[in-house]
């Protein structure tokens, strides 16, 4: 018999637990938060990310309980200590949404405001190092990080240092921004998002004594779909940069917004084949089940279901 360390929920059972939960966010909210062509609802933030800020506000709560426990018993002053969110996911499945909207939310809670977002992009080598190691064509893939300065990053901002940096990326550019910084400065609540941020230990060789970025989270949530959608997500994306962003001439791919449309889509598809789909399938889909919360989307983009880990 095979068991499930996990409680599923379809979107009308999840919906039922917002319970009296007001929605905060307005149309105009909405807009500024949704990424490119995600066709993110009020229906779908009340109806799924509502009733999650809920649950979250609550493992918030309690997290800081035992914390408190814990000074108590070793007779020190109280700290506050940032809660960690990990949101993982593939290219174009819409976890950046995810962990932006889950930032409105939360810091609409009046136990912590103050909510920072991190993404894991800032952490990848500059295309000068990738090119001199020859991991152009795997950036994404683990070995395109600069992990040892990611884990050192979450280990201080988790242990409450001040003023902790992180490096800036731009999608524009394609590259890491010289000198550029987020400084997060002892957040209520710290989210961090990207693709690998949910690998763990798992019995390769080297990997039982170093640290993972998994190891800081209080909670993680993977954004799921099946690979088929979501490389017709990624084409569709594709397709609308070459149309927007591609054209400004700073864009590191504005030579695909000039090429004929097949070839364009020809590129796009040799892309998901080549990098994105193998960093899928390699890395980023086995660490589905290390997360505390799994949101199943449909071919529609929007998320159909839930599944919740059991304690």
């Amino acid at each position: 018999m095979t068991y499930s360390t996990y409680t599923s929920f379809d979107r009308e059972q999840w919906a039922a637990l917002r319970f009296n939960t007001p929605l905060t966010l307005t149309e105009a909210n909405l807009t500024e938060l949704k990424g490119l062509n995600e066709r993110l609802s009020m229906a779908e933030v009340a109806e799924v990310y509502l009733p999650l800020s809920r649950f979250l506000n609550l493992h918030v709560a309690a997290s800081r309980d035992l914390a408190r426990v814990t000074d108590v018993f070793l007779g020190r002053t109280a700290g506050r200590t940032p809660y960690l969110i990990g949101i993982a996911g593939s290219v174009a499945v819409g976890k950046s949404t995810a962990a932006r909207v889950m930032q409105a939310l939360l810091a609409r809670w009046p136990d912590h405001p103050k909510i920072d977002l991190v993404t894991t992009d800032g952490f990848l080598y500059p295309n000068a190092v990738l090119e001199e190691r020859g991991l152009m064509q795997r950036k994404g893939f683990p070995e395109s990080y600069d992990v040892r300065r990611l884990v050192q990053f979450v280990a201080d901002v988790k242990a409450g240092v001040r003023q902790v940096g992180a490096p800036v990326y731009s999608h524009l550019s394609y590259d890491i921004i010289p000198d550029a910084t987020q400084i997060i400065d002892q957040p209520d609540v710290l989210i961090i998002e990207g693709l690998n941020v949910l690998q763990g230990a798992d019995g390769r060789a080297g990997d039982r004594d170093r640290p993972f970025v998994s190891d800081f989270f209080d909670f993680s949530i993977f954004v799921d779909a099946k690979e088929d959608h979501i490389r017709a997500w990624f084409l569709d994306r594709f397709r609308r940069l070459r149309e927007t962003a591609f054209r400004d001439p700073k864009s590191f791919f504005r030579r695909y917004a000039e090429m004929p449309e097949e070839e364009a889509i020809a590129f796009a598809n040799r892309v998901w084949t080549e990098i994105n789909g193998r960093n899928l399938q390699e890395n980023i889909e086995p660490t589905k089940e290390r997360a505390n919360l799994i949101l199943e989307k449909g071919p529609s983009h929007e998320v159909t279901g839930v599944r919740l880990r059991r304690l």
